[in-house]
Protein backbone atom coordinates (compact mmCIF):
# COMPACT_ATOMS: atom_id res chain seq x y z
CA UNK A 1 0.00 0.00 0.00
CA UNK A 2 1.31 3.43 -0.91
CA UNK A 3 2.26 5.50 -3.93
CA UNK A 4 4.05 2.64 -5.70
CA UNK A 5 1.66 2.78 -8.65
CA UNK A 6 3.47 5.80 -10.08
CA UNK A 7 7.21 6.38 -10.14
CA UNK A 8 7.97 10.09 -9.78
CA UNK A 9 10.22 11.85 -12.23
CA UNK A 10 12.55 12.77 -9.37
CA UNK A 11 13.21 9.12 -8.45
CA UNK A 12 16.76 9.19 -9.87
CA UNK A 13 17.75 12.28 -7.86
CA UNK A 14 19.12 11.96 -4.28
CA UNK A 15 16.20 11.31 -1.90
CA UNK A 16 15.56 11.27 1.83
CA UNK A 17 13.20 9.00 3.74
CA UNK A 18 11.60 9.03 7.17
CA UNK A 19 10.31 5.89 8.94
CA UNK A 20 8.02 5.58 11.96
CA UNK A 21 5.46 3.18 13.40
CA UNK A 22 2.00 3.27 14.92
CA UNK A 23 0.43 0.70 17.21
CA UNK A 24 3.45 -0.87 18.86
CA UNK A 25 1.91 -1.03 22.34
CA UNK A 26 -1.82 -1.79 21.85
CA UNK A 27 -3.25 -5.23 22.51
CA UNK A 28 -5.67 -4.78 19.60
CA UNK A 29 -5.12 -4.38 15.89
CA UNK A 30 -2.12 -4.31 13.56
CA UNK A 31 1.22 -2.61 14.02
CA UNK A 32 1.87 -0.31 11.07
CA UNK A 33 5.21 0.92 9.78
CA UNK A 34 5.05 3.91 7.49
CA UNK A 35 7.59 5.80 5.43
CA UNK A 36 7.65 9.09 3.58
CA UNK A 37 10.26 9.96 0.97
CA UNK A 38 11.04 12.93 -1.25
CA UNK A 39 13.94 14.63 -3.06
CA UNK A 40 16.58 16.16 -0.80
CA UNK A 41 15.85 19.42 -2.58
CA UNK A 42 12.34 19.30 -1.05
CA UNK A 43 13.67 18.95 2.49
CA UNK A 44 13.18 22.59 3.47
CA UNK A 45 9.66 22.64 2.07
CA UNK A 46 8.71 19.72 4.32
CA UNK A 47 9.26 21.89 7.38
CA UNK A 48 6.50 24.24 6.16
CA UNK A 49 3.83 21.54 5.75
CA UNK A 50 2.76 21.39 9.40
CA UNK A 51 3.93 17.81 9.83
CA UNK A 52 4.38 16.86 13.48
CA UNK A 53 4.43 13.80 15.70
CA UNK A 54 1.05 12.21 14.92
CA UNK A 55 0.38 11.69 18.65
CA UNK A 56 0.27 15.49 19.13
CA UNK A 57 -2.29 16.02 16.36
CA UNK A 58 -6.04 15.58 16.45
CA UNK A 59 -7.55 12.93 14.21
CA UNK A 60 -9.08 15.49 11.85
CA UNK A 61 -5.72 17.22 11.37
CA UNK A 62 -3.94 13.91 10.75
CA UNK A 63 -6.49 12.99 8.09
CA UNK A 64 -6.14 16.40 6.46
CA UNK A 65 -2.34 16.19 6.35
CA UNK A 66 -2.41 12.62 5.06
CA UNK A 67 -4.64 13.59 2.16
CA UNK A 68 -2.44 16.60 1.36
CA UNK A 69 0.80 14.58 1.28
CA UNK A 70 -0.86 11.96 -0.93
CA UNK A 71 -1.70 14.70 -3.42
CA UNK A 72 1.78 16.22 -3.30
CA UNK A 73 3.75 15.25 -6.38
CA UNK A 74 7.05 15.73 -4.58
CA UNK A 75 6.25 13.15 -1.89
CA UNK A 76 6.03 9.37 -1.94
CA UNK A 77 4.84 7.07 0.85
CA UNK A 78 4.43 3.39 1.72
CA UNK A 79 3.24 1.27 4.64
CA UNK A 80 3.70 -2.21 6.05
CA UNK A 81 0.61 -3.39 7.94
CA UNK A 82 1.49 -6.27 10.28
CA UNK A 83 -1.57 -8.33 11.24
CA UNK A 84 -2.04 -8.99 14.99
CA UNK A 85 -2.08 -12.74 14.32
CA UNK A 86 1.29 -12.48 12.58
CA UNK A 87 2.73 -10.53 15.51
CA UNK A 88 1.55 -13.10 18.06
CA UNK A 89 2.56 -16.10 15.95
CA UNK A 90 6.11 -14.79 15.53
CA UNK A 91 6.45 -13.99 19.22
CA UNK A 92 5.18 -17.42 20.33
CA UNK A 93 6.68 -19.73 17.71
CA UNK A 94 9.44 -22.16 18.62
CA UNK A 95 12.17 -19.82 17.35
CA UNK A 96 10.68 -16.69 18.84
CA UNK A 97 11.03 -13.30 17.15
CA UNK A 98 10.65 -10.39 19.55
CA UNK A 99 8.86 -7.13 18.77
CA UNK A 100 12.10 -5.20 18.23
CA UNK A 101 13.25 -7.66 15.58
CA UNK A 102 9.86 -7.55 13.88
CA UNK A 103 10.06 -3.74 13.89
CA UNK A 104 13.57 -3.69 12.45
CA UNK A 105 12.63 -6.08 9.64
CA UNK A 106 9.56 -4.03 8.78
CA UNK A 107 11.57 -0.81 8.57
CA UNK A 108 14.27 -2.44 6.44
CA UNK A 109 11.57 -3.92 4.24
CA UNK A 110 10.27 -0.44 3.49
CA UNK A 111 13.75 0.80 2.59
CA UNK A 112 14.26 -2.14 0.24
CA UNK A 113 10.83 -1.72 -1.33
CA UNK A 114 11.43 1.93 -2.21
CA UNK A 115 14.96 1.24 -3.48
CA UNK A 116 13.67 -1.63 -5.64
CA UNK A 117 11.19 0.79 -7.19
CA UNK A 118 14.14 2.81 -8.47
CA UNK A 119 14.41 5.65 -5.95
CA UNK A 120 17.90 6.87 -5.09
CA UNK A 121 17.81 6.93 -1.29
CA UNK A 122 20.82 8.67 0.22
CA UNK A 123 19.55 9.62 3.71
CA UNK A 124 17.08 7.76 5.93
CA UNK A 125 15.82 9.03 9.31
CA UNK A 126 14.36 6.48 11.71
CA UNK A 127 12.61 6.68 15.07
CA UNK A 128 14.64 4.25 17.14
CA UNK A 129 13.54 0.88 18.47
CA UNK A 130 15.95 -0.33 21.12
CA UNK A 131 19.52 0.97 21.26
CA UNK A 132 19.89 3.71 18.63
CA UNK A 133 23.58 3.07 17.83
CA UNK A 134 23.13 -0.69 17.43
CA UNK A 135 20.08 -0.12 15.24
CA UNK A 136 21.99 2.38 13.06
CA UNK A 137 24.86 -0.08 12.62
CA UNK A 138 22.42 -2.84 11.69
CA UNK A 139 20.80 -0.62 9.06
CA UNK A 140 24.12 0.57 7.67
CA UNK A 141 25.40 -2.99 7.29
CA UNK A 142 22.24 -3.90 5.38
CA UNK A 143 22.29 -0.78 3.16
CA UNK A 144 25.91 0.54 2.99
CA UNK A 145 25.33 3.38 0.48
CA UNK A 146 22.73 5.10 2.69
CA UNK A 147 23.39 7.49 5.55
CA UNK A 148 21.14 6.54 8.49
CA UNK A 149 20.14 8.82 11.34
CA UNK A 150 18.50 6.87 14.18
CA UNK A 151 17.19 8.85 17.14
CA UNK A 152 14.68 8.86 19.97
CA UNK A 153 11.67 11.06 19.28
CA UNK A 154 12.75 11.37 15.65
CA UNK A 155 9.11 12.04 14.80
CA UNK A 156 9.42 15.32 16.74
CA UNK A 157 12.87 16.23 15.38
CA UNK A 158 12.68 15.58 11.65
CA UNK A 159 9.70 16.61 9.46
CA UNK A 160 10.29 13.65 7.14
CA UNK A 161 9.77 11.29 10.10
CA UNK A 162 6.79 13.36 11.29
CA UNK A 163 5.22 12.77 7.89
CA UNK A 164 5.91 9.05 8.17
CA UNK A 165 4.31 9.09 11.62
CA UNK A 166 1.14 10.54 10.13
CA UNK A 167 1.12 7.95 7.35
CA UNK A 168 1.44 5.10 9.85
CA UNK A 169 -1.09 6.46 12.35
CA UNK A 170 -3.83 7.23 9.82
CA UNK A 171 -3.34 3.84 8.16
CA UNK A 172 -3.68 2.03 11.49
CA UNK A 173 -6.73 4.07 12.52
CA UNK A 174 -8.45 3.25 9.25
CA UNK A 175 -7.52 -0.42 9.57
CA UNK A 176 -9.21 -0.54 12.98
CA UNK A 177 -12.29 1.33 11.80
CA UNK A 178 -12.73 -1.00 8.83
CA UNK A 179 -11.59 -4.22 10.49
CA UNK A 180 -13.25 -7.25 8.92
CA UNK A 181 -14.02 -9.75 11.67
CA UNK A 182 -13.74 -13.36 10.52
CA UNK A 183 -15.63 -14.48 13.62
CA UNK A 184 -19.41 -14.68 13.68
CA UNK A 185 -20.10 -14.71 17.42
CA UNK A 186 -23.21 -12.95 18.64
CA UNK A 187 -23.11 -9.48 20.19
CA UNK A 188 -19.76 -8.52 18.71
CA UNK A 189 -19.20 -4.76 18.56
CA UNK A 190 -16.50 -2.20 17.71
CA UNK A 191 -16.49 -0.14 20.88
CA UNK A 192 -12.95 -1.23 21.73
CA UNK A 193 -11.51 2.18 22.54
CA UNK A 194 -7.87 2.94 21.73
CA UNK A 195 -6.74 -0.67 21.92
CA UNK A 196 -4.22 0.08 24.67
CA UNK A 197 -4.24 -2.30 27.68
CA UNK A 198 -5.04 0.47 30.17
CA UNK A 199 -8.07 1.83 28.29
CA UNK A 200 -11.31 0.97 30.18
CA UNK A 201 -13.18 0.52 26.88
CA UNK A 202 -10.50 -1.88 25.65
CA UNK A 203 -10.62 -3.84 28.92
CA UNK A 204 -14.41 -4.08 28.69
CA UNK A 205 -14.23 -5.20 25.06
CA UNK A 206 -11.71 -7.94 25.87
CA UNK A 207 -13.84 -9.19 28.76
CA UNK A 208 -16.95 -9.23 26.58
CA UNK A 209 -15.30 -10.99 23.63
CA UNK A 210 -13.25 -13.67 25.37
CA UNK A 211 -14.15 -17.34 24.95
CA UNK A 212 -12.96 -19.98 27.42
CA UNK A 213 -11.93 -22.35 24.60
CA UNK A 214 -11.58 -20.35 21.38
CA UNK A 215 -9.83 -17.34 22.91
CA UNK A 216 -10.20 -13.90 21.36
CA UNK A 217 -11.23 -12.64 17.90
CA UNK A 218 -8.45 -12.20 15.35
CA UNK A 219 -8.19 -8.49 16.18
CA UNK A 220 -6.44 -9.34 19.46
CA UNK A 221 -2.69 -9.86 19.89
CA UNK A 222 -3.10 -12.98 21.99
CA UNK A 223 0.62 -13.12 22.83
CA UNK A 224 0.37 -9.93 24.93
CA UNK A 225 0.66 -10.52 28.67
CA UNK A 226 -2.53 -8.47 29.07
CA UNK A 227 -4.54 -11.40 27.72
CA UNK A 228 -3.41 -13.94 30.33
CA UNK A 229 -5.57 -12.57 33.14
CA UNK A 230 -8.74 -13.07 31.09
CA UNK A 231 -8.34 -16.83 30.94
CA UNK A 232 -7.89 -17.91 34.51
CA UNK A 233 -9.95 -21.08 34.78
CA UNK A 234 -10.28 -21.38 31.01
CA UNK A 235 -10.05 -24.62 29.04
CA UNK A 236 -6.51 -25.95 28.73
CA UNK A 237 -5.47 -26.64 25.14
CA UNK A 238 -2.54 -28.83 24.07
CA UNK A 239 -0.71 -27.49 21.01
CA UNK A 240 0.36 -29.97 18.36
CA UNK A 241 3.87 -28.56 18.04
CA UNK A 242 4.47 -28.80 21.77
CA UNK A 243 3.10 -32.33 21.87
CA UNK A 244 5.38 -33.34 19.00
CA UNK A 245 8.40 -32.08 20.94
CA UNK A 246 7.29 -33.97 24.03
CA UNK A 247 6.70 -37.10 21.96
CA UNK A 248 10.26 -37.01 20.61
CA UNK A 249 11.64 -37.11 24.14
CA UNK A 250 9.14 -39.61 25.52
CA UNK A 251 9.52 -41.89 22.48
CA UNK A 252 13.26 -42.24 23.04
CA UNK A 253 12.67 -43.09 26.70
CA UNK A 254 9.89 -45.55 25.83
CA UNK A 255 12.03 -47.38 23.25
CA UNK A 256 14.78 -47.92 25.81
CA UNK A 257 12.25 -49.06 28.42
CA UNK A 258 10.47 -51.46 26.05
CA UNK A 259 13.81 -52.90 24.94
CA UNK A 260 14.65 -53.73 28.52
CA UNK A 261 11.18 -55.19 29.18
CA UNK A 262 11.19 -57.35 26.04
CA UNK A 263 14.44 -58.92 27.14
CA UNK A 264 12.60 -60.03 30.26
CA UNK A 265 9.64 -61.42 28.33
CA UNK A 266 7.27 -58.43 28.67
CA UNK A 267 5.72 -56.36 25.85
CA UNK A 268 5.10 -52.64 26.00
CA UNK A 269 1.61 -51.13 25.96
CA UNK A 270 0.42 -49.56 22.69
CA UNK A 271 -0.94 -46.04 22.67
CA UNK A 272 -4.70 -45.79 22.40
CA UNK A 273 -5.98 -44.40 19.12
CA UNK A 274 -7.62 -41.46 20.87
CA UNK A 275 -4.21 -40.45 22.22
CA UNK A 276 -2.70 -40.19 18.75
CA UNK A 277 -2.82 -36.59 17.58
CA UNK A 278 -4.85 -35.58 14.59
CA UNK A 279 -3.08 -34.27 11.52
CA UNK A 280 -5.56 -31.40 11.35
CA UNK A 281 -6.49 -32.01 7.70
CA UNK A 282 -10.00 -31.00 6.73
CA UNK A 283 -10.57 -28.86 9.79
CA UNK A 284 -12.49 -25.61 9.79
CA UNK A 285 -10.27 -22.60 8.98
CA UNK A 286 -10.94 -21.21 12.46
CA UNK A 287 -9.28 -24.21 14.12
CA UNK A 288 -6.44 -24.39 11.62
CA UNK A 289 -5.46 -20.72 12.06
CA UNK A 290 -5.31 -21.15 15.83
CA UNK A 291 -3.61 -24.55 15.68
CA UNK A 292 -6.21 -26.16 17.98
CA UNK A 293 -6.19 -29.93 18.30
CA UNK A 294 -9.20 -32.23 18.54
CA UNK A 295 -10.13 -33.56 21.99
CA UNK A 296 -12.32 -36.55 22.71
CA UNK A 297 -13.23 -35.35 26.20
CA UNK A 298 -12.71 -32.42 28.56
Amino acid sequence: MGSEDQIREWASTPCIMGIDEAGRGPVLGPMVYGCLYCPISYKKTLSTLEFADSKTLKEEKREELFESLKADGSIGWAVDVIDPRVLSAKMLQKNKINLNEISHESAMGLVKRVMDMGYLLTEVYVDTVGDADKYRIKLTERFPPIKFVVAKKADSLYPVVSGASIVAKVTRDRALQNWNFNETAENMHRNFGSGYPGDPNTKGWLEHHKHSLFGFPSLVRFSWGTCESYFKGGVEVLWEADSADDDDVSTRKTVKRQSKLSNLGFTGMKRKSEDIESSGKGRCKFFQSRKLEQLSHF
